[in-house]
């Protein structure tokens, strides 16, 4: 009788584990499928003048969109990362002040916003005063998205720390705020990073509100060193890879449409880049336990 049911549970378990099997498969198949839609139609566009050229040169190329599209994340890192960490150790170490639900509900509330929205909101805030699409439009474009996912893993990052250690900090005489800044979230870095640059990758291919706010251009963004000291950079319109796909894709000439596959297959190697070199830093410098937070 036992010899039988432990037959019967081998046979449960493997029944069970090729369903699994058969589900992961089902799941991988469509990304394996748009993988390999990439890189055979991207690969044939990429080289060092589609690097490094302009959409008018020719052969053409997308620098500037290269270029561009990491210059809107740094605008929208700078005004996400500061806002977004006050407000995940606000969150989790506010004492549960009044503000503290409705925060969350205004969190979530712009976490459902669709990016397209965003995009209209900053253009009647932004670009139509401003009477000019710019860099500073879109970033601020991306750094509504980003924030809401920012803010969340930050909370949680911090809330990952045992109320020991802030006891033990507050036990030693330190303040509460230099016990939170320089204990809790030195011990919380890791996920922190790897929060960010999760929100990095969801808004780092959003073209819907690019097109309201950044339009396009054709050439370089300013690099005078008058225009940087200035500011007159962040007011020009400026490429992206987004826009630069979405538009190319939809053209009816070949030669367009295969910029496009390379702008799209770039994209995702930038993305993905961004994501192993976290990963690998955050093991680097907090070891094995921290680069799986």
């Amino acid at each position: 009788m036992k010899n039988q049911n432990a037959r019967s549970r081998k046979w449960k378990n493997r029944a069970a584990m090729t369903v699994m099997l058969l589900m992961v498969f089902a799941c991988l198949l469509p990304l394996a499928s748009v993988m390999y839609t990439l890189l055979s139609q991207g690969l044939k566009t990429i080289n060092w003048s589609f690097l490094v050229g302009l959409p008018l040169q020719a052969p053409p190329g997308v620098g500037n969109a290269i270029l561009g599209s990491l210059l809107i994340l740094f605008v929208a890192s700078c005004f996400a990362v500061p806002v977004g960490l006050l407000v995940g150790l606000y969150l989790s170490h506010g004492g549960g002040g009044p503000m503290t639900g409705p925060t969350r509900i205004l969190l979530d509330v712009m976490s459902g916003t669709p990016a397209i929205v965003v995009g209209m909101f900053i253009n009647a805030m932004i670009v139509r005063p401003m009477r000019t699409s710019s860099l500073l439009a879109g970033g601020l474009a991306l750094a509504m998205i980003m924030l809401p996912i920012f803010a969340r893993t930050t909370e949680e990052a911090v809330r990952s720390i045992p109320d020991t250690v802030t006891e033990a900090g507050l036990a030693l005489g330190l303040p509460r705020r230099r016990v939170i800044l320089r204990v809790v979230l030195r011990g919380a870095i890791p996920a922190v990073l790897t929060g960010f640059f999760l929100a990095l990758a969801r808004v780092g291919g959003e073209a819907a509100p690019l097109l309201f706010t950044v339009a396009g251009s054709n050439y370089w963004p300013s690099h005078d060193l008058k225009d940087i000291a200035t500011l007159s950079t962040v007011r020009e319109p400026i490429a992206s890879l987004p826009v630069i796909i979405y538009e190319y894709a939809k053209s009816p000439f070949a030669e367009q449409v295969s910029l496009a596959w390379g702008a799209s297959l770039l994209l995702v190697i930038i993305i993905l880049t961004i994501r192993l070199s976290t990963h690998a830093l955050v093991r680097w410098q907090y070891g094995q336990e921290g680069g799986h937070q």
